[in-house]
């Protein structure tokens, strides 16, 4: 079904909340949306450096404050 929505009048805003409702309706039911393959793969090279002592994780703290010094 083929959905017309005046995107070019719209605010910021009021597609920021269309986005909002879109992401509510889909959570009702994550049983119904498939993960891509690729998504799998990814996840697993990713298990698999963590395994091997490859990656490395820092709080969210930390790295937003790293982000910002990055930029500035």
């Amino acid at each position: 079904m083929p959905v017309n929505l005046p995107l070019h009048e719209m605010t910021l805003q009021e597609k920021l909340a269309l986005m909002e409702l879109l992401w509510e309706d889909l959570a009702r039911s994550p049983e119904a949306i498939e993960s891509p393959t690729w998504h799998k793969t990814t996840l697993d090279e990713r298990h698999q450096r963590l395994n091997e002592g490859k990656s490395r994780f820092s709080d969210w703290e930390t790295t937003k404050s790293n982000i910002r010094n990055k930029l500035s």
